[in-house]
């Protein structure tokens, strides 16, 4: 196989760059860890608790501020009818309709449906709007004279004194809202103080506009009959304005994130001024159909957004823009939702305040679920996935529930359980889609991965000089990174940086450094060639890998002393015992030639005990013996030697490298000996980069090597080359002679 290429050196990214430049550079930036130091906790504390006082003292004005304990719908109709209450004096009035509210020198309200819609903001006709601020401040105005008359349609007056609402007045979505809008503000806050930077800046910006609407929503869900929001045009400017400063905050933020695009300034001082502009406009000179305006400019602002993060992703395939820009649809298909809910249902009287009161809580809710899980996105994918789509279905099924109510003319019961059914349906088809669709880009599964190790595992017990270059390979074929970087670390195992754009990869187990030492680390930037983030699965996968690998390096090293005892031994024992036997025949040879013959069967013998019992070998001295040994054996047999050793460098060679060359070089030129009554014999040794090359000459009578008949020899020669990874042929060269050639590709990446 094929060496792979030695990962770059990590360079640090360029300033345009959102990816975290301190993970791709030699030192660590003081931002990189996501920690709080005792200052910022501190002061993030001390904002926090500033906030939770916030709201403390907004629920404390609004649990004093009057109402009447009685839950109210609207009919067909769009009266106003009584559904129950606790009160003894409403005692038996269910279903009775209310024609008016008066109090002691007070004008008398007329009160209609849009009594019960406490949000201006959401509702489409001006003209309605108007009067719906206007019910809503003459009932404030009347449940402040401390004594009301409700009067109903069957002729029945009742006399009530409002109470206060005190803090269990509020009910629960008013605390379900507030807690949310305070994590808000938490979590912009930790991630600004966390890595202080303009995006993240823009980022607290966005959570506290939504946690502004948050709190607009929660004093919007008072329930009975009472007022929560003040009175006068801040009931609809303060929501337009957060709406505003969302939409220009949102756009100047994806000008800079995931990637800075050309022009971002300019850009993003023309996205604030049309903010401020449009602001300004509603104000003043508010055109006609304002909800349609502020519904517009709100998808404007979602489809530019949209338009940024595909400009920044062809500029780079970055998995941060594909996610964003399947975040910035979802926003856009839910605010379309929402505005077809609200204009469809403000046809029927009766379903215009729940559908109002539903749209504005999904578009409040689906935002800001999406800013709570940015941060975590890496560790909260699936959560971040199905807390999406459940979102998304129960507004459907609450649609359908309010939408098939009038047109179908079904009743409550049948209409929820139809809505229901819808919500299950498309909450189940959406997910099993949603899984589907991201199968190709999951996390490495055990499945996938087992094959690759096993392969990087065997190559590595056969080629341990090649660690690094296995284990980038491996990493590749498991996460397709888009960049596979080295960088120094003081790191004890993977983790995931950047918010889950790379993940830090050592190359070494952490039991063979000491705390704070640095050691080389694979830098592994983009998943699935950017389709994808960087999870925690996957870091403690690429920990798995490391810890297999190291420990095939363990074995293969105690495998190699095992082989290098064995070898002693036995080279100790062939001198000991061998070569004292042949000495002695020696010495007992009847004839000057068996004499001779002893003589060089000792020295080859202790050529090989010296092999055998070397712990290493380097190539300039093996090529020494080697030559020394055959110049004497062509020597005696009157043949001329021609050497010739070239190298780049000098390679440490393994034991099986050495020990296959020295019985390939002892085999050839035993060939040559014995079959080719040659007078010439060269031997060409070349070491060019990771190649080697040998090449045996004779100027003998050997036959057309096609014809040969490969008996124990050349079988023997063919198999010591194949387990170096080599290649051996055999050609005839003119005027005559034989030519055999051995060519190992990576010869000195296996030895070293």
């Amino acid at each position: 196989m094929a060496s792979p290429a030695a990962p770059p050196r990590a360079e640090r990214s360029g300033p345009d760059s959102a990816f975290e430049t301190s993970t791709l550079g030699g030192q660590r930036s003081k931002h990189t860890s996501p920690r709080l130091n005792t200052i910022q906790r501190r002061g993030l504390w001390v904002v926090l608790a500033g906030a939770g006082l916030g709201l403390l003292l907004l629920a404390r004005q609004l649990a004093g501020t009057p109402w009447i304990d009685a839950p109210w719908r609207v009919d067909t109709s769009g009266a106003v009818v009584l559904q129950a209450s606790p009160l003894p004096a409403l005692a038996g009035l269910a279903g009775q309709t209310l024609v008016a509210v008066t109090a002691d020198g007070a004008a008398m309200l007329s009160p209609n449906g849009l009594l019960l819609q406490r949000l201006p903001r959401w509702q489409i006709d001006d003209a309605r709007r108007r009067d719906q601020m206007q019910q809503q401040a003459g009932l404030a105005a009347l449940l402040k004279q401390g004594s009301v008359q409700l009067r109903f349609d069957n002729g029945r007056v009742v006399s009530l004194q409002p109470a206060r609402r005190g803090l269990a007045g509020l009910g629960l979505p008013f605390y379900v809202f507030a807690a949310l809008a305070w994590a808000l503000t938490g979590l912009g806050l930790w991630v600004l103080l966390a890595r202080p930077q303009l995006r993240n800046g823009l980022y607290l910006l966005l959570c506290l506009g939504q946690a502004g609407q948050l709190v607009y929503i929660a004093a919007g869900t008072l329930p009975g009959l009472g007022t929560s929001l003040p009175s006068g045009p801040g009931a609809l400017l303060g929501p337009l304005a957060l709406d505003a400063l969302a939409a220009a905050a949102s756009v100047h933020a994806l000008l800079l994130h995931p990637r800075r695009l050309a022009h971002a300034n300019p850009l993003a001082a023309t996205a604030w001024l049309l903010a401020l502009a449009w602001w300004c406009l509603a104000w003043l000179a508010p055109p006609p159909g304002l909800w349609w305006w502020a519904q517009a400019v709100a998808l404007a602002s979602v489809v530019a957004g949209w338009w940024l993060v595909g400009q920044s992703h062809r500029t780079e395939p970055n998995p941060f823009a594909l996610l964003i820009r399947r975040m910035t649809m979802l926003v856009g298909a839910g605010l379309l939702g929402v505005t077809t809910l609200v204009a469809l249902a403000s046809q029927w009287p009766d379903t215009a305040a729940p559908a109002a009161t539903l749209g504005a809580w999904a578009w409040c809710l689906v935002p800001s679920a999406l800013l709570l899980l940015a941060p975590f996105v890496s560790r909260s994918r699936q959560v971040l996935r199905d807390a999406a789509l459940l979102a998304s279905a129960t507004a459907i099924a609450a649609a359908t529930y309010l939408l098939f109510t009038p047109w179908l003319a079904l009743g409550r019961t049948s209409a929820l359980i139809l809505a229901a059914a819808v919500g299950v349906g498309v909450y189940v088809l959406s997910r099993r889609w949603a899984i589907t669709h991201a199968a190709s880009a999951s996390p490495v599964g055990a499945e996938r991965s087992f094959e690759p190790l096993y392969r990087a595992a065997r190559d590595l017990q056969s080629q341990p000089g090649r660690y690094s270059q296995l284990l980038g390979q491996l990493l590749r074929d498991l996460f397709e990174p888009r960049e596979l970087l080295q960088a120094q670390r003081d790191l004890a195992q993977a983790r995931v940086v950047g918010g889950g754009a790379a993940l830090e990869v050592p190359l070494r187990g952490s039991s063979r450094r000491q705390p704070g030492q640095t050691a080389p680390t694979l830098v592994l930037r983009f998943a699935a060639a950017g389709q994808r983030l960087f999870t925690d699965d996957d870091a403690r996968l690429a920990d798995r890998v490391v810890e297999q690998l190291r420990r095939a390096v363990a074995y293969d090293k105690a495998v190699e002393r095992g082989r290098t005892e064995e070898r002693q031994r036995i080279a100790q024992d062939l001198h000991d015992d061998i070569g004292a036997r042949l000495l002695t025949l020696m010495y007992q040879a009847q004839t000057p030639a068996m004499e001779e013959y002893i003589r060089l069967t000792l020295k080859d013998l202790k050529t090989l005990t010296r092999g055998l019992a070397a712990g290493e070998h380097r190539l300039s001295h093996a090529v020494g013996e080697w030559k020394a040994d055959l110049t004497q054996r062509l020597s005696a047999a009157q043949v001329q030697l021609a050497w010739t050793f070239t190298h780049d460098r000098d390679v440490h060679l393994s034991m099986v490298q050495w020990s296959a060359l020295t019985r390939v070089l002892r085999e050839l030129v035993s060939n040559v000996l014995q079959h080719a009554q040659a007078t010439r014999v060269a031997i060409q040794i070349n070491l060019e980069g990771p190649v080697l090359l040998l090449r045996v000459a004779d100027d003998g009578h050997g036959l057309d090597p096609q014809a040969w008949a490969h008996g124990l020899g050349l079988g023997g020669v063919r198999k010591r080359v194949k387990l170096i990874g080599g290649e051996v042929v055999w050609h005839a060269q003119a005027p005559q002679g034989i030519v055999c050639e051995v060519r190992v590709v990576d010869f000195a990446e296996r030895g070293e």
